[in-house]
């Protein structure tokens, strides 16, 4: 008879905490009445791929706009009109990304009396968000403001910006208000780094460190979750790269056009994978004029890449291996040998003209484009990677607990992941949390003692059977009443790992069992049935193959193999 052996494990799923009231647009931030409703927030977006981040702060008498990257500015129109002039004193925009700049130019058109501060980078970047316009027929609508200095935007309210990285130009806030009885400060990330990258400086924490500041708005992108470190993370990347490119596969990478796209080109110029390698890297005009925009900046770039843009150019180059090419308008990639094409990952892939010979690899960023959702029969092979551009769960803790603040205002992330981060007993224990919908008032007294929260009933327990051939982890049926337990158990399969003493178990997706990414022992240099043009959902799909329609793995080999289409 087997043994077994019995023990309990937790597994934790977190609901999102809304922190606030419900209020309509036109009602929301009346006039102050004292001092204990100095501090309140109302956001309008707080997600990075729908409505984009819009928060309106009230200090004191003071109403301010942080970021626009609405794409319908219909709401501040409607609260410019209820207090019968602007919808705000003033607007800060932390950085260009178009989550969070992209309602600017709307409201500067709307509002023209209304002042846009930013960094002098941000400044020049931000025209990259309206590519109707042409550049000289955008107004300079953004007033730049210096690094590391006070600066007084209105009587008792000041502004001291710090570098943010995760894009050039980007801009974490120090908001502060004076009035006679107390001071008043908010210190708002919009989206942050502590890491260095290739082309910004992580965050300095100890420019930050002890601020002390009432109200921390801080973006909650990844949640809890811990990455590896941005150089691993690059060396995996370009391992993959070069794999595909060495098995005859040529590689589509959809990226933003400010940020990301110029990272990999980077990257794929400066990393030993690539030095001197004899292949063409194809860049689609969007992509390649978010290029442009940061030659502009080099001065606002790190030290380092300034002196390599001395000895040789940072993006165009057709003499130096690999060969760095722009595509413009409808042409086409000429080229006979396996390449790397870099687009616009907003485009729809149904739009994408693959040109012959095609992309064998499309390769999506986790950090940008992990929705996009592809056809079932496109001949070619999907898959993700992480390439961070913002901080991970630990990152952020890290900062929360450096800067001390009273409440944490998370944005920015899916309610799964900021619930996540609410339920931190690190960080209830010590500080007001809040992770509000848009169109929820969040109001934030400052008191002088901390009021305990209670910690929220999100732990399951369930039992593990140790076999002699398997084992089994039983879970209550509670659990599947968490939201995020469709996505999670979609296609009943899951995966799982060690990450220090813990086993995080995690659901496989339809598009992993699509691409046939979901066993990393199958290398590309195979033969097999995870390699081939015709394994789909884990099937064979070739009418000549003794195995068609049959289920098989994916190190399987059958005589009628077919290489993944070049």
């Amino acid at each position: 008879m087997a043994s077994t052996t019995r023990t309990t494990i937790t597994v934790t799923v977190l609901p999102t905490k809304s922190g606030g009231r419900c209020l309509p647009y036109a009602e929301i931030l009346p006039v102050p009445q004292g001092n204990d409703r100095e501090l309140e927030c109302i956001p309008y977006g707080v997600d990075q791929t729908a409505e984009g981040v819009c928060l309106l702060m009230r200090m004191g008498s003071y109403r301010l706009l942080l970021d626009c990257g609405l794409r319908d500015i219909s709401p501040l129109r409607e609260v410019g009109t209820q207090w019968g002039g602007l919808p705000a004193d003033l607007a800060i925009c932390t950085h260009a990304h178009s989550d969070h700049a992209r309602g600017l130019l709307s409201l500067h058109q709307a509002f023209p009396q209304l002042p846009i501060y930013a960094s002098e980078a941000t400044t020049q970047l931000l025209p990259i968000n309206w590519p109707e316009y042409r550049g000289d027929c955008i107004p300079l609508f953004c007033q730049a403001l210096p690094w590391r200095t006070q600066v007084e935007l209105r009587p008792g309210l000041t502004a001291q910006l710090f570098p943010a990285g995760h894009l050039p130009g980007a801009a974490a806030f120090l908001l502060t208000y004076r009035t006679r009885q107390r001071t008043y400060s908010i210190f708002y990330t919009g989206d942050f780094f502590l890491s260095n990258s290739r082309l910004v400086e992580g965050l300095r924490l100890e420019e930050v460190r002890g601020l002390k500041p009432d109200v921390l708005i801080i973006e909650g992108s990844y949640g809890t979750a811990r990455h590896p470190r941005r150089r691993t993370q690059e060396n995996q990347l370009a391992q993959r790269i070069s794999n595909a490119i060495a098995n005859g596969c040529s590689v589509l990478l959809p990226v933003p056009i400010l940020g990301l796209g110029q990272e990999l080109l980077v990257l794929l110029r400066s990393h030993h994978q690539f030095t001197g390698r004899d292949l063409d890297i194809w860049v689609d005009e969007r992509v390649a004029a978010g290029c442009d925009a940061y030659l502009e900046l080099l001065p606002h770039l790190p030290a380092a890449v300034q002196n390599f843009a001395q000895h040789q150019p940072l993006f165009w180059d057709e003499r130096v291996r690999p060969r760095v090419r722009r595509l413009s308008g409808q042409e086409s990639v000429a080229s006979e040998s396996p390449y790397i094409l870099l687009v616009d990952g907003n485009g729809d892939v149904t739009e994408w003209q693959l040109p012959d010979p095609g992309p064998g690899l499309v390769l999506l960023s986790e950090d940008v484009n992990g929705s996009q959702s592809f056809p079932s029969d496109l001949a070619i092979k999907v898959e993700t990677y992480l390439l961070s551009q913002h901080s991970d769960g630990p990152g952020t803790t890290q900062l929360i607990h450096n800067l001390r603040p009273q409440h944490v205002v998370f944005i920015h992330g899916s309610p799964s992941y900021l619930a996540d981060l609410t339920g931190l007993e690190e960080l209830y224990n010590r500080y007001h949390l809040h992770s509000p919908a848009p169109g929820t008032l969040v109001e934030l007294p400052i008191g002088e003692t901390f009021l305990q929260l209670a910690p929220p009933e999100t732990t399951y327990e369930g039992e593990l059977l140790e076999l002699e051939t398997m084992v089994t982890i039983t879970l209550p049926e509670a659990i599947a009443g968490d939201r995020r337990w469709p996505n999670f158990a979609d296609t009943g399969l899951v995966s799982a790992r060690w990450q220090g003493d813990e086993l995080v178990l995690r659901g496989v997706s339809q598009r992993e069992l699509l691409s046939g990414g979901t066993d990393p022992r199958v290398s590309l240099d195979l033969d097999c049935c995870g390699n081939c043009r015709y394994y789909r959902g884990q099937k064979c799909r070739n009418r000549a193959s003794p195995l068609y329609e049959f289920k098989v793995t994916p190190d399987g080999f059958c005589p009628v193999f077919e290489r993944m289409p070049l």
